[in-house]
């Protein structure tokens, strides 16, 4: 179960890479190692290569970190955990520039942690949003480039949005409701995505994408809601009435996005705005306990692809292109000895490694290194 640690108590339980490197073997193996292919318990502890083990019957490398956020990483482990820890406690989020100067690292590096990190807070299966729920969109200022941001002149991002409204007293999103209001409600669970305009389509997509079907929709009346089928529509039209009163929760969570925005980024870039509204809405959802969300910032809580820098920038990788036909099969040097690439048996341990046994993983996944 993850927990909270304050800034003394990470310091204490990982002050370097052995200690990180020993909770990630206990998070992916709580039972002790265990071959993803095979499923042996017995693997030699690799010197030669930084946290990988080697089984003992197939050969099969497994690092630690594959699958994860730090897939086939170079950077110390300890700096991947700080970077995750202040990432997810820091209220009003970290930018690149903030995450170079506290760990001492380049822009480009702390640029690309940052990316790699936001990119693990969004859960492949978290579950949509139901009971009542409020829509709508809103605009916010994009970045052109690096010089100086001035909101007045930059272009504008069109940003769909859902909160659940959720019942103080019963902590459901099923408010009281007294004719047409809902009586003592507060904002739940958000989502956030970027549309490419106000048609019925791009709000469709956003809605079904989102929100759970049987949800009463509480809109400000536009004409695409009425035609979403498995729905329920409570349209509240707007008219000369300042929108935050007709649709409260909202519009208070566009208000925070946009501060956030333009405060803690100066302006968000259109390239990579899902993801950072991605990174809002984590933050949002779990506000009340974002000392606690450690582990799902570098991966171990939900299951990822892991994303290289050619994903993030959408870019082709130059070293995929056509593959060099060799005249030899590879052989690589293991714990055992020199032996081909491929599925084969090894013979005996050499005493200079280290062994360890155990159960079948808890934690599925990608888990091979080679």
């Amino acid at each position: 179960m993850a927990r909270g640690r304050s800034l003394t108590q990470f310091q204490e339980a990982f002050p370097d890479d052995a200690s990180c490197a020993a909770f990630l073997f206990e998070r992916r193996w709580p039972g002790g190692f265990a071959c993803p292919m095979c499923g042996n318990g017995e693997a030699a502890s690799l010197r030669s290569r930084a946290h990988t083990y080697e089984c003992l019957r197939c050969g099969r490398q497994t690092s630690i970190t594959a699958g994860t956020v730090m897939h086939r990483t170079k950077l110390p482990l300890a700096v991947w955990f700080w970077a995750a820890h202040l990432m997810s406690t820091h209220s009003n989020g970290m930018s690149a520039r903030q995450l170079s100067d506290q760990l001492d690292l380049t822009y480009k590096t702390a640029w690309l942690l940052t990316q790699k990190l936001r990119r693990s807070m969004v859960d492949p299966d978290r579950e949509p949003l139901e009971g009542v729920v409020e829509v709508d969109q809103a605009e916010i200022p994009f970045r052109a480039g690096n010089a100086f941001f001035d909101p007045g002149k930059a272009g504008k991002i069109l940003v769909a949005g859902a909160v659940e409204v959720i019942d103080r007293d019963t902590n459901r999103a099923k408010p009281r409701r007294k004719h047409a209001k809902y009586l003592d409600t507060r904002s739940g669970r958000i989502r956030l995505a970027m549309i490419a305009d106000n048609s019925a389509a791009s709000i469709e997509g956003f809605v079904r994408a989102n929100v759970k079907r049987g949800t009463t929709l509480l809109t400000d009346g536009h004409a695409s809601y009425p035609g979403l089928a498995g729905y329920r529509h409570d349209p509240r039209v707007v008219g000369n009435m300042a929108g935050h009163i007709v649709l409260p929760w909202i519009h208070r969570v566009f208000s925070l996005m946009k501060r956030w925005a333009l405060g803690t980024y100066h302006g968000l870039r259109r390239n990579h705005v899902d993801t950072y509204l991605n990174e809002f809405v984590f933050r949002y959802n779990r506000r009340f306990y974002r000392h606690v969300s450690f582990e799902t910032v570098l991966g171990l809580a939900t299951h990822h692809k892991p994303t290289s820098y050619w994903d993030i920038t959408a870019r082709a990788n130059p070293r995929k292109g056509t593959a060099t036909p060799r005249r030899m099969p590879r052989r690589r040097k293991t714990a055992t000895g020199m032996r081909q690439d491929g599925p084969g048996k090894t013979q005996t341990v050499n005493q200079n490694h280290l062994s360890a046994a155990g159960e079948p993983p808890d934690m599925g996944g990608p888990g091979t290194t080679g």
